[in-house]
């Protein structure tokens, strides 16, 4: 009994260093802790968590005021329960919890949870250890183009086309927008064979393309008909346009090859 009633005061002191630590302004010290120690452990795990985040957002870091930044990480460290313990995964419940917020808080730049998104894409890429499983990768086949229409082509796991509202890639401390354009904003965001993470601006027929093969059941020329249905075209009025969309595609490592058989 006694060890039990040990144990449960031993963890209630436990949850409270936590509250504190997490929260110093509402949750109280624990009893019996001298706050020149406190303030020790207060300032290592905030400061290690706010230079984490910096790295990982800079874009995000110097649109704000010193000021707004750190009241900023302080909420996300005094009010959000992360799912893991890995550091690198960190970035994502932060983008996760700005995009939980982003109507509710009026304080928020309106474009603040997707930009948020679009940075730690970057470090998903780096890491990313996805495979796209058996793949004929085409190479030095004179018939590439043939062979992307009549197969199934299989997109890169390190490859993402992304659509934002807010044009992402151009907000910075000189680029602060007010107002969501008309048009989305359509990106590719890809990890090259050199591990260098790569980002282009998308046309709308080709992101299109992309969600398409995405499935990976579909032939090129399957997506292709697709498209043009969707326009309100023949069958076959993108299909050489399509087929050189498709090539420049595997070219440039967004599309691996092929499916076998």
């Amino acid at each position: 009994m006694a060890e039990s009633t040990s144990r449960a005061s031993l963890r209630e002191q436990q949850f409270a260093l936590s509250r504190h630590l997490r929260d110093p302004a509402t949750g109280p010290a624990p009893a019996g802790i001298e706050d020149r120690r406190l303030a020790i452990y207060r300032d290592l795990l905030y400061n290690n968590l706010q230079s984490l985040l910096a790295g990982n957002f800079p874009v995000i870091r110097r649109t704000l005021p010193d000021g707004d930044w750190h009241a900023l990480v302080r909420a996300f460290y005094a009010g959000h329960r992360c799912r893991t313990p890995l550091f690198t995964e960190i970035g994502r419940e932060f983008v996760r919890w700005l995009e939980a917020r982003i109507d509710a808080d009026p304080g928020l730049p309106p474009w603040q949870a997707e930009l948020a998104h679009y940075e730690w894409v970057e470090l998903a890429l780096q890491i990313s250890d996805a495979e796209a499983g058996p793949v004929d990768p085409l190479e030095g086949d004179p018939r590439r183009g043939v062979a992307l229409l009549e197969g199934v082509p299989v997109v890169s796991p390190q490859a993402w086309a992304l659509a934002y509202r807010w044009p992402v890639h151009r907000i910075g401390p000189g680029h602060l927008p007010q107002t969501a354009p008309e048009a989305p904003t359509l990106l590719l965001v890809r990890r090259d064979g050199g591990g260098e993470v790569r980002f282009a601006e998308l046309s709308p027929l080709v992101f299109r393309l992309l969600e398409l093969l995405h499935g990976g059941t579909a032939t090129g020329h399957g997506c292709l008909c697709t498209l043009a249905q969707e326009a309100g075209l023949g069958p076959d009025a993108l299909l050489a346009e399509g087929r050189a969309m498709l090539e420049r595609l595997h070219a440039e490592g967004t599309l691996l090859g092929v499916r076998p058989g």
